[in-house]
């Protein structure tokens, strides 16, 4: 049943990763490439510019879900180890509150007793139980930073690329944003409900924002653009 949770657990934080990556991966190299749709001729240089985003993007995103993970990593180790000491220094009033645990599931006070003289017996297991059932904290995967850094960059990878795909096939910048514009929307649409769904958001309506957010920062960039190019 342990290993099952954990793996359930586990699935949830890399499919969490990649909506995140490849919803952002989305926004930024679209609003860039509708940016410059609007301000020059050739698809050349937006590839480049867009291909230069996402290394960039991917590279900042990247980092930025390995210090969530290491920040994780180390607030849990910080809380182990007050525990460890709470339970050298203060063990009388660390049973109190395992007590009270099994005092709120309705237990007799007996098997209370029982249960608190068996848990201290292992300092080990009652530190975990401390962490688990006071704290709320379960103990985090060590690689877990690097695996965050490594989903979110390279699905901020993927996702910069699908509104960049277009570009590389059609020589006309804005007949390449129209297909761009379609793709991407779409991408982002199904990615704001996934996104909405893990985060407790309407998924409806946190897909149309996400989408509405891209639609109006490609449209924003390209309108700019316009009026310089003007």
């Amino acid at each position: 049943m342990n290993d099952h949770q954990e793996e359930h657990l586990e699935s949830a934080e890399w499919l969490r990763d990649i909506v995140i990556g490849m919803s952002d991966g989305l926004t930024v190299p679209f609003a860039l490439a509708a940016g410059l749709s609007g301000a020059v001729q050739s698809t050349g240089i937006i590839i480049i510019a867009g291909i230069a985003e996402i290394a960039a993007g991917s590279i900042a995103m990247g980092l930025g879900g390995y210090l969530a993970g290491k920040t994780e990593i180390d607030h849990y180790n910080s809380e182990l180890k007050r525990e460890h000491e709470e339970v050298e220094l203060v063990p009388e009033k660390e049973k109190e509150e395992v007590r009270e645990f099994f005092q709120n599931l309705g237990l007799s006070e007996e098997v209370q007793q029982k249960a608190v003289e068996e848990i201290a017996q292992d300092k080990q297991k009652w530190v975990d139980f401390m962490m688990k059932h006071e704290l709320g904290l379960e103990k985090p995967d060590p690689k877990r930073a690097t695996k965050s850094a490594l989903n979110i960059g390279l699905s901020y990878v993927i996702g910069g690329l699908v509104p960049l795909s277009p570009y590389f096939f059609i020589d006309t910048p804005v007949e390449a944003l129209k297909i761009s514009s379609l793709v991407t929307l779409l991408c982002l649409f199904t990615f704001g409900y996934f996104k909405s769904r893990m985060t407790g958001v309407h998924p409806w309506a946190g897909a149309l924002k996400v989408m509405l957010i891209g639609a109006v920062a490609a449209s924003a960039a390209f309108g700019v653009a316009k009026i310089f190019e003007g």
